[in-house]
């Protein structure tokens, strides 16, 4: 234990007031015990010195518990060896025996113990008073093995409280750890979304600008103030989406299906026509889920922008009474040759990132080649019965 601190001090107001205790007893009750005990030597100075110097030790058992031993061990054995009575003294040998026992390993512990014991028995071979033999060995040994079980078995117990302490400390660092990595990947998400669709409705509107300036630059100036606005709403965007994660920040709301003619409008912007189709009641949805739905769609939207090669795409919204489905196709190119689906983004996170976002919601989502030609996306996503 360290010995500073706030703590350090309050062990050792402890110690001092069970040592001052132990002596205050010793020097009061050691004479009456005498009047019990016929044949022991009557209560004198050297008594008194004996039985202070014993408690006194007490001071240090937290520091030095093997040298407070031997000091008790000593000032016992000789005190039982002049013949005084047995007494109070006795308390503060078994004190001093259970911090051994408590605050070493059970190997150094057995031995210093063992050690006192053999000192403790001097009285019952040799003292100025009745010498009590091989009958008083086994009531001496309960003055060490009472208190060395019992400090083994407290010891034992705190070093299980301190592992299970330690575990459960882990535990708690590991899951911060993990919400912490989720909590990025799920940033990392949103903003790959947010920041991919945006810089793919701009790179088309400045092709489209380039290709226009020099021929028509009155309609060049159509497509540059298209990729003012796309440029001001996906930072507007991912401003949100930064702000909702900041730790006391006000969240504003999250996009969702509602935000489809906005998505479809930008769309249009940057030469993609965009038909949306909403089959059923449209209905109020949780807000993980309808976030979930527009990444979706938008998403998808973003990879015919980029790879597909045609001007327009369909978007179905079915509202089921159980379930919402999103469907995105398009009669473009964007299929691989090997027949896995929608050209992804460079670094492949786009389908990835949809999958992932469905599939943690229980949901499911296929991708692949569309009959006819193109390509579809197809999302089911559970969801609450209308009330």
């Amino acid at each position: 234990m360290r010995w500073d601190g706030q703590r350090g001090w309050r062990a050792a107001a402890a110690d001092a007031v069970l040592a001052l205790a132990l002596l205050g007893f010793g020097q009061l009750a050691t004479g009456l015990a005498g009047d019990n005990q016929p044949g022991s030597r009557p209560v004198d100075t050297v008594t008194r010195l004996l039985i202070a110097v014993a408690a006194l030790a007490l001071l240090f058992r937290r520091r030095v518990p093997v040298t407070t031993l031997a000091l008790v061990g000593v000032a016992t054995a000789a005190y039982l060896a002049l013949g005084y009575p047995y007494g109070p003294i006795l308390l503060t040998f078994l004190v001093a025996v259970y911090t051994v026992a408590v605050r070493l390993p059970v190997r150094p512990a057995a031995l210093a113990c063992g050690g006192a014991f053999v000192v403790l028995l001097t009285h019952v071979f040799w003292s100025r008073g009745p010498a009590p033999g091989w009958a008083e060995v086994l009531p001496a040994s309960a003055w060490v093995a009472v208190p060395f079980a019992v400090g083994v078995v407290v010891r034992v117990n705190r070093e299980v409280a301190a592992r299970s302490r330690a575990e459960e400390a882990r535990g708690r660092a590991e899951e911060a750890r993990r919400r912490a990595d989720e909590e990025r990947l799920r940033i990392a998400q949103e903003v790959h979304d947010v920041v991919g669709h945006g810089l793919a409705a701009i790179s088309m509107q400045a092709e489209i600008a380039l290709h226009l300036l020099p021929k028509r630059p009155e309609q060049a100036e159509t497509a540059l103030t298209a990729i003012s606005r796309t440029s001001r709403e996906a930072l507007d965007e991912l401003r949100v989406t930064l702000g909702a994660v900041r730790q006391g920040a006000e969240r504003e709301p999250v996009p969702g299906l509602a935000r489809l003619p906005a998505l479809r409008d930008r769309l249009a912007g940057a030469g993609l026509a965009v038909e949306v189709r909403v089959v059923g009641a449209p209905r109020d949805l949780p807000a993980a889920l309808d976030l979930a739905a527009y990444r979706v769609v938008q998403e998808a939207l973003t990879n015919v922008l980029r790879h597909a090669g045609v001007a327009n795409a369909q978007v179905t919204v079915d509202y089921r009474a159980d379930e919402v489905t999103i469907e995105v196709t398009d009669r473009g190119t964007g299929a691989t040759a090997a027949g896995t689906g929608l050209a992804d983004d460079e670094s492949g996170h786009g389908l990835a990132g949809m999958r992932e976002r469905v599939t943690a919601l229980g949901g499911w989502l296929t991708t692949g080649p569309h009959a006819g030609g193109g390509f579809r996306v197809y999302a089911r996503l559970p969801a609450e019965p209308a009330p």
